[in-house]
């Protein structure tokens, strides 16, 4: 089995210690390097290629939380930590595992099988036909063939349903990231439309479910170069 390069950023002693020792036990692991804080860690991370990281999340200056969300971080990702109400919030920044402390060895050795499986295995070529979305404290499914069309309101985006609508405060941007463009596409800095749902475009305006929705220039060429496609 080939090497598999890992560091540590944790600013407990005895925490540190105990996943060094762990790692240890590990034969593909190749330990990098330790960081007692997240400044440290992630200049290292920009300097070099590391196949796995192993994160605390409460650390003074900048947590872990704070590192995943400010920084493009390619490693595959294990939180470490004894708060298990940041779970929620490891799964939104696509951490490959959350393990709390004190974690067994056997429960550490399944994270890092994990994460060696998710570099070896290509990504499926079939896209993800969900996406989890955060409304108040809880992650809801929406089917993206669902998807009539998503509003900005503010600080919210609602997005609207065959079924239902759900208020999110994930923004515009997070959401082009999460869904595939073909079926959901941005055509106003206000408004994402689900291609399917549309029944007709007049003027730079779509129909959709009785609701008139804008074409701005900005997203028009994009947005009809996509139709023009499905054509």
């Amino acid at each position: 089995m080939d090497s598999y390069s890992c560091i540590i950023i944790e600013d407990e002693p005895l925490a540190l210690e105990r996943t060094k020792s762990f790692v240890d036990k590990i034969p593909f692991l190749h330990l990098c390097g330790t960081f007692e804080n997240a400044l440290d860690g992630l200049a290292y991370l920009k300097a070099n290629k590391v196949d796995l990281l192993f994160l605390d999340i409460n650390m003074d200056e900048l947590s872990g939380i704070e590192l995943l969300e400010s920084s493009k971080i390619e490693s595959q990702v294990i939180i470490t930590t004894a708060y298990q109400e940041y779970a929620i919030k490891g799964y939104e920044l696509n951490v490959t595992d959350y393990l709390l402390k004190p974690f067994t060895f056997d429960r550490f050795l399944k994270a890092v099988n994990k994460a060696q499986e998710n570099s070896i295995q290509p990504l499926p070529t079939t896209q993800q036909d969900f996406i989890f979305v955060k409304t108040e404290n809880r992650l809801v499914k929406i089917d993206l063939s669902d998807i009539l069309f998503i509003e900005g309101m503010r600080d919210y985006r609602r997005i609207h349903t065959v079924s239902k609508r759900i208020m999110t405060l994930q923004n515009f941007s997070e959401l082009e990231q999460t869904i595939p463009s073909h079926l959901v596409c941005r055509v106003h800095k206000s408004y994402m439309v689900g291609i399917n749902k549309i029944e007709s475009i007049e003027r730079m305006r779509i129909t959709i479910s009785n609701q008139i929705i804008p074409i701005s220039e900005t997203y028009k060429e994009l947005f009809f170069k996509m139709i023009n496609n499905k054509i």
